[in-house]
């Protein structure tokens, strides 16, 4: 409404869009007004799609190792595993010999302590800080983890620690039950992290285009072959391969899980 001295006076509506005006020319008016609802019926203009560009190589690179934010369970387990490793380095030889001693998952330890043990050997990297386990850890479970969750990655983690640890393990109790081993083969030094970075490594090949798949697996496989055939540690081997194997058979879950994360 206008108000002229008189009194309010109707505000003229504009007329319609089209109509000749005075001077000849015809009336046009936006459909859209600023401030006001689309009306029903009017497009929206396209959207300008925004240019995608790569990732600078110093940002690729970056990703391959973990962060706090990113990948928070690789991150703190390599913190604990850097804590132990560094202890072990300084450490005195008795005192160590002690904390692998009850750390270990033998059969003399797993019947007695299953839980504590399982945990605590999952703590120490056999061979030190410098063994290739420590390299395989820290890419493979970052780049598992960025592909599935931090709890997931965990899950495939265990399950290769805790299974191949039952799967050579109990053959040796039942072999010195029956007499086909002595009763020392109860007792012996097993702990690290490599049954779980062997799944991990099984588990993360599932994900991975066919040309880094099976390449990864020939060359893994082949590796923990060689190892066998020396014959220096079978138990060891076995279960590298029984992890391994763990970590293929999670294809379908690990898959799974990646698509919904």
């Amino acid at each position: 409404m206008e108000r002229t001295a008189t009194g309010p006076v109707a505000a003229a509506s504009p007329p319609p869009a089209g109509t000749p005006l005075s001077d000849g020319t015809a009336a046009v008016f936006p459909a859209l007004l600023d401030g006001m609802p689309r009306q029903r019926g009017a497009t929206a203009p396209a959207p300008v799609p925004l240019e995608v560009r790569p990732l600078p190589l110093g940002a690729r690179l970056w990703r391959l190792l973990p962060t706090p934010a990113g990948t928070p369970f690789t991150f703190a387990y390599a913190a604990v595993l850097a804590l132990t490793s560094a202890l072990a380095a300084v450490a005195a030889p008795q005192l160590m010999n002690v904390l692998y001693q009850n750390s270990s998952t033998d059969v003399s330890h797993l019947v007695r302590m299953p839980a504590q043990v399982l945990l605590a050997s999952a703590l120490w990297i056999a061979g030190g800080i410098f063994s290739p386990y420590t390299a395989a850890f820290v890419l493979v479970l970052t780049a598992l983890e960025r592909r599935i969750g931090g709890a997931r990655a965990a899950c495939v983690f265990l399950a290769g620690h805790v299974l191949a640890t039952l799967a050579t393990e109990i053959p040796v109790g039942l072999a010195v039950l029956f007499g086909h081993l002595p009763a020392s083969s109860l007792h012996r030094l097993d702990y690290g992290i490599s049954f779980g970075v062997a799944a991990s490594i099984g588990a993360l090949a599932g994900l991975l285009g066919p040309w880094l798949r099976w390449p990864l697996l020939t060359v893994v496989g082949g590796l923990l072959l060689s190892d066998l055939a020396e014959f220096v540690d079978p138990m060891t081997d076995w279960g590298h391969l029984i992890a391994l194997t763990i970590g293929v058979a999670s294809w379908r879950f690990v898959r799974r899980w990646a698509r919904a994360a």
